[in-house]
């Protein structure tokens, strides 16, 4: 049916191809099609298309089917096939009639698109984020989701407690995108990444004149927000002089943006997160007790990774499903001795860190089956090896050292707090080992 030449040809585009008789015979099936299928050429030819090409329309409403009998081309039918690993894959397909010299039908082309990027990026545009998306099996987990279903239809302010790096930012989108509110906006902000004079603007805007750069009206992220949900990502660390001002906000639903006299009243659902023990900040009087009440309507504890070892398989597997979607590429398989390392690592970057981990080994395995020596060099350290949480400073020589330090930091996104707490280490200590490496930014973190 096809001439060496176009075999060449079709095997060299980017878009999976194949063709049928008109019994449905797989009789063509190009590279591209063995790379998102999972199936070989030699497998594919001479079996029926729906043995191959695997959805859930084969049986009744098959493209290739109806463009033989109506002798029409169908464009851009959006739809799921199983893999030959029988992982979902989306796909766009576009199927045409072949016929003869003489016009009569002798069978059909289909080709198709690997769609995974573009679903995974319109998934995370529109921020749809849902409980189905956080992995886990553990108990202490299980009963996380039970209470997030709980609360999620309800209008009330939410309290997630838990360690750097344990998903305190899905659980919030979750939230936000099961609850009454999910047409509106999820605004975030970070009320440790700013110091306290941008933050209050950041958070309530200001009116022009307000200050010296102040050349025209800003609206505030409580603005931003309105009818929606405001995510305030470590709010242990916000000053206690805005502390006032927020309490303020959430008992009167009101608020002044500086350098104004009216004030703005909004309509937002409030998630906090932090990663410190706001109930010892209160007996400190480091966090006002009013405030910490407000918030905490409903309180979650997220547990960290090291205390549910049982779902680092499962959080392994699910990185890997992920990046076999997104790469159109097979689910690459692991070693018992990859597998015992990363049991073994006790994760003071919880499932963050355990997810840069999986994608520091992806990168270097290429197509290889994942083995410890494409572990970052910090978890081959004896510290490492024994699951302790001083590992990424164990790693031999300067190299292990820069290298390790570079991780963790890419780990914590370039935040030196976070960086410095999971090293147990200062601020200061931190900032002289990153410029011993050569590490610091042009813009401080």
């Amino acid at each position: 049916m096809f001439t060496k030449d176009c075999d060449r040809i079709l095997d060299s585009v980017a878009v999976g191809v194949f063709s049928v008789d008109t019994d449905l015979t797989i009789r063509f099936f190009n590279a591209q099609a063995e790379a998102i299928t999972g199936f070989t050429k030699q497998e594919a030819l001479g079996r029926k298309c729906y043995e191959i090409f695997r959805t859930e329309r084969c049986l009744e409403r098959c493209s290739l089917r109806r463009a033989i009998e109506t002798k029409r081309q169908i464009v851009k039918v959006r739809n799921v096939i199983l893999n030959r690993e029988n992982r979902e894959v989306p796909v766009d397909i576009t199927v045409s009639v072949l016929l003869d010299g003489d016009g009569n039908v002798i069978g059909g082309v289909e080709s198709f698109l690997d769609d995974s990027v573009r679903v995974s990026l319109e998934k995370e545009i529109r921020g749809s984020w849902h409980f189905e998306d956080i992995v886990g099996r553990d108990d202490r987990i299980r009963k996380v989701f039970d209470v997030l279903g709980t609360v999620a239809p309800t209008d009330s302010h939410v309290l997630l407690q838990g360690e750097t790096g344990t998903g305190k930012d899905l659980i919030a989108r979750a939230i936000h995108n099961a609850s009454p509110r999910r047409k509106g906006p999820f605004i975030k902000v970070n009320c440790a990444a700013l110091p306290p004079q941008l933050l209050e603007s950041e958070l309530f805007g200001y009116r022009k004149g307000a200050f010296t750069d102040a050349r025209t009206n800003k609206p505030g992220r409580f603005h931003l927000a309105q009818g929606g949900t405001i995510f305030l990502d470590e709010v242990g660390e916000m000053p206690r002089e805005l502390q006032a001002k927020l309490l303020q906000v959430l008992d009167e639903k009101e608020f002044f943006p500086l350098g104004s006299t009216h004030p703005v009243s909004v309509d937002v659902r409030v998630i906090a997160s932090t990663n410190r023990r706001l109930r010892k900040m209160t007996a400190d009087r480091d966090f006002r007790e009013d405030l910490y009440y407000r918030l905490s309507v409903v309180e979650i504890e997220i547990p960290p990774l090291r205390e549910r070892p049982a779902d680092i398989p499962l959080l392994i597997g699910h990185f890997l499903d992920k990046h076999a979607r997104l790469s159109g590429k097979p689910r690459l398989e692991v070693t018992p001795e990859f597998m015992k390392t990363l049991l073994n690592y006790d994760y003071p970057g919880n499932v963050r860190e355990l997810k840069n981990i999986i994608e520091h080994a992806v990168i270097l395995a290429g197509a290889q089956k994942l083995d410890v020596q494409y572990l970052p060099a910090y978890l081959l350290s004896p510290a490492g090896r024994e699951g302790g949480a001083d590992a990424r400073g164990a790693a031999a020589g300067d190299d292990g050292e820069r290298n390790s330090l570079k991780a963790l930091l890419q780990t914590h996104g370039w935040n030196r707090t976070e960086a410095a707490r999971a090293l147990r280490i200062n601020r200061t200590t931190l900032w002289r080992r990153m410029k011993k490496h050569g590490l610091l930014p042009s813009d401080p973190t």
